[in-house]
């Protein structure tokens, strides 16, 4: 019976996460669940408690992320970024396209997917209509490259942090195993990106020459130092979440001095219902695998980190997360692989972060950017979706796999 409450309650929650009734946020259904999950007793308190202490740390470091994402929006950062990007395309689709992967790629790895989807997306909407370019493929290089390019750092992405605290690995480990498969993976893309879009590419533009925001320096000097933080937190044995704390509290205080924002627009940018949802999203998982799941993906998965284990693990983690999403995913695989040691968490990383880019459902920063493009009065085709993400998928996991094993030679687990 418990395992037959926690299978319908954590499907119950990601259906509405994917559609979303009313428009209502996704902790609305998901905390009673979770409740649910506790009272039917398909979790233990003690279990329950467990899941929220091990979370909490991974939730502070994301809510602080987030602020300093949009208090950059507010400095004009993206702003600045798009109108650089719109120059050095000049007219040109093909040049655009590399600029939104190179930029794209950088954002999301230093300020995590959340900023590419919901602050970049918008930006290339506009500069693709000032340099009068069909939008179609920077706008889908944006939600592929959130969720591919989220692989280099720690910090990149929600599934990051935890397969962070997972691995046992620092800060510069992580990174320096994670560099080679970030590149990789995102020179990938951008191959069968410059294919599949081919005809939108083959044309230029008279672009509309307009006067360059001002770049904020003080924001990017701040969100290099808010890094170096990472890395020095890190290696003295802080949590890197009083980093992320610190960049942000830096910025806030000048913002709110200068009035460019306010106290109320800071703690919406917080998203506390989505960091709720993370939390009871943890709590139905964790019901689910100690109530068999675990015990059923524990008898398939490799137990070492040779090159045919690791492409096993990140196939295995992609499948899952396009089956449940790639968040429920992490937390169902990390506590069946971190014995393995870092190689195999690495490998679950890269195929819950890449092999979202094959469906909607794949990973929650995909399902937003639907809803960002469909505001903007462009429609996403699913069967176009599809197609890419079948071209995407395959060719940017196997390569990154194969890239994490060659780092692993070299530098080690």
């Amino acid at each position: 019976m418990a395992e037959g409450v926690s299978v319908v309650l954590l499907v119950l929650v990601l259906v509405c996460a994917v559609v979303r009734p009313w428009g209502w946020p996704e902790a609305v259904v998901a905390v009673p669940a979770a409740l649910v999950a506790v009272l039917t007793g398909a979790i233990g308190v003690p279990h329950a408690w467990d899941e929220v202490v091990r979370l909490a740390p991974v939730v502070w470091f994301l809510a602080a992320v987030l602020v300093l994402a949009q208090l950059c929006a507010d400095e004009g950062l993206f702003r600045a970024c798009g109108a650089w990007l719109g120059r050095w395309a000049a007219g040109r689709p093909q040049r655009l396209l590399a600029g939104v992967f190179g930029l794209a790629s950088v954002i999301t790895a230093v300020l995590s997917l959340d900023a590419t989807v919901v602050l970049l997306t918008p930006v290339v909407f506009a500069t693709a209509a000032r340099a009068g370019v069909r939008p179609k493929a920077p706008v889908y290089a944006c939600t592929h490259l959130s969720n591919t390019a989220s692989t280099l750092l720690p910090v990149s992405n929600l599934t990051n942090l935890l397969a962070f605290a997972a691995s046992g690995l620092s800060f510069t480990r992580f990174a320096g195993l994670m560099a080679g498969p970030w590149v990789v993976a995102v020179l990938a893309e951008y191959v069968v990106f410059r294919r599949f879009f081919a005809s939108e590419l083959g044309t230029s533009t008279e672009p509309r020459h307009e006067e360059a925001p001002r770049m904020p320096v003080f924001a990017l000097a701040t969100v290099v130092a808010t890094l170096a933080g990472f890395v020095v937190t890190s290696a003295i044995g802080v949590d890197p979440a009083w980093a992320a704390t610190a960049g942000t509290a830096v910025l806030a205080v000048r913002a709110l001095a200068g009035r460019r924002t306010t106290a109320g627009k800071i703690a919406k940018s917080v998203s506390v219902p989505f960091l709720a949802f993370v939390l009871a999203l943890g709590i139905i998982v964790k019901a689910v695998v100690d109530n068999g799941l675990g015990t059923a993906l524990a008898r398939v998965i490799p137990d070492h980190s040779g090159l045919l284990a690791l492409l096993a693990i990140a196939g295995l983690a992609a499948v899952l997360a396009n089956l449940i999403n790639n968040l429920p995913a992490v937390l169902v695989l990390l506590p069946l692989v971190a014995a393995t040691g870092p190689g195999a968490v690495l490998a679950v990383l890269l195929g819950v972060n890449i092999g979202p880019n094959l469906t909607y459902a794949g990973s929650l920063a995909t399902l937003l950017w639907r809803r960002i493009v469909h505001q903007h009065d462009h429609d996403v085709d699913l069967g176009e979706f599809t197609k890419l993400g079948l071209l995407t998928v395959p060719a940017s996991l196997a390569a990154a796999v194969v890239a994490l094993w060659g780092s692993l030679q070299l530098i080690g687990g």
